[in-house]
């Protein structure tokens, strides 16, 4: 059999999805993860066990796959020089995905291709975020590492000097960035490959609760189709000039006097493109294999007027099985995701997808399906 081996660093449910989209391309998979009870190590084969920040682990883990690429962004980039000095096929690339791993080389990037960004700068302390804050409109100012940071982990909205002092604790550059006055939260979902095809979903909103995706819709209601445009030509210019090969996530702040400003990347599958499994032609995770084995990419549109994506966050009911009855008999057409993980309170353990015709009736069926499953309501 001559089918490509996909190598994937990170069990997490992005690798898991990500596996199930190429069962029908005939992709084989290998994946190295933390635990044999990591979500994806549960339904890929060919499990390796291991440190993804162990260059000799790499090294070994990468020994017969065609391409290696990403469940998450936390490989070192010196590592992931090491392999494509080897001869590995590494997608995305260490020095585009530098600009996922570490904010202030994005906002540094950015900046250098001139992308709209809130005002920003490097913090030394507790007194230059003062400073920082005194340079614009004063504070709220918000406060993120560097690196290690995500689902709102290593972000700090602080009021005052004395707030401040928390972020430089953990001992890791700290950028600051004005607090935006945004209308909502959208997303531009992008696929880019080697040789310079990319295909640009519709513009979604998202929905953040405690600093977690909660819901998505897409596309975005009421976007002007002119805004659309310019977020979507935004992503793929962030594409092309990073040399981003794979899936490239864009969230953006939508601000009141109607601009967008980037927010953050992410240069893999993304909880702002699941809803894609169901609701586009070829979801984000097919069209993220095709880019980093450079094969044609799919059609990125949407099977329906509307598609609704809301997680599945854990609760205090284990049983997350039992609900299904409940779920699949009330609304045939709804969609389950479930990622094999232990129920934990605000874990993410999976997502619900819904897609029609009527805004309103998606987003009902959507959010009572979730709400259900975690056991927040019973009927």
């Amino acid at each position: 059999m001559n089918f490509p081996v996909v190598g994937m660093i990170g069990g997490g449910q992005l690798a898991r999805m990500a596996h199930q989209a190429g069962i029908p391309l005939g992709v084989r998979f290998k994946l190295l993860a933390d635990t044999p009870q990591d979500s994806a190590a549960q339904v890929v084969s060919d499990v390796v066990l291991g440190d993804y920040r162990d260059l000799d682990t790499l090294r070994a883990f990468a020994a017969g796959c065609d391409v290696i690429t990403f469940d998450h962004e936390h490989v070192p980039t010196e590592h992931l020089r090491a392999l494509e000095a080897d001869g590995i096929a590494v997608r995305p690339g260490p020095e585009a995905l530098v600009n996922a791993q570490d904010k202030g080389v994005m906002r540094a990037k950015l900046d250098s291709i001139d992308v709209p960004c809130p005002r920003h700068r490097l913090v030394a302390d507790p007194a230059d975020v003062t400073a920082f804050a005194n340079e614009g409109t004063g504070y709220p100012v918000v406060l993120k590492t560097v690196r290690g940071g995500y689902d709102g982990k290593g972000v700090w909205v602080v009021d005052d000097e004395e707030q401040a002092h928390a972020p430089f604790l953990a001992g890791v550059a700290v950028l600051a960035e004005e607090k935006v006055d945004f209308v909502r939260e959208l997303a531009a979902n992008v696929v880019r490959s080697p040789s310079g095809q990319a295909v640009a979903y519709p513009v979604v909103e998202s929905v953040q609760e405690n600093g977690v995706c909660a819901e998505v819709t897409a596309p975005a209601p009421d976007l002007d189709p002119a805004l659309s445009d310019e977020a979507q030509q935004l992503a793929l210019r962030i594409a092309g000039d990073l040399g981003i090969v794979g899936h490239l996530a864009v969230e953006l702040f939508q601000t009141r006097d109607g601009r967008i400003l980037v927010n953050e990347l992410a240069m893999r599958p993304h909880n702002s493109g699941h809803w894609t499994q169901d609701g586009a032609v070829t979801s984000q995770f097919e069209n993220h294999l095709r880019a980093v084995l450079d094969l044609p990419l799919g059609d990125p549109r949407p099977r329906a007027r509307w598609t609704v994506m809301v997680n599945v966050l854990g609760g205090d009911y284990p049983d997350m099985y039992h609900p299904f009855l409940h779920c699949m008999a009330r609304d045939p057409g709804l969609r389950i995701h479930m990622y094999g993980k232990d129920v934990k309170p605000g874990r993410k353990v999976g997502h619900v997808n819904v897609f029609g015709d009527d805004l309103e009736d998606v987003r009902e069926r959507a959010r009572h399906a979730a709400a259900y499953l975690r056991g927040t309501i019973t009927e």
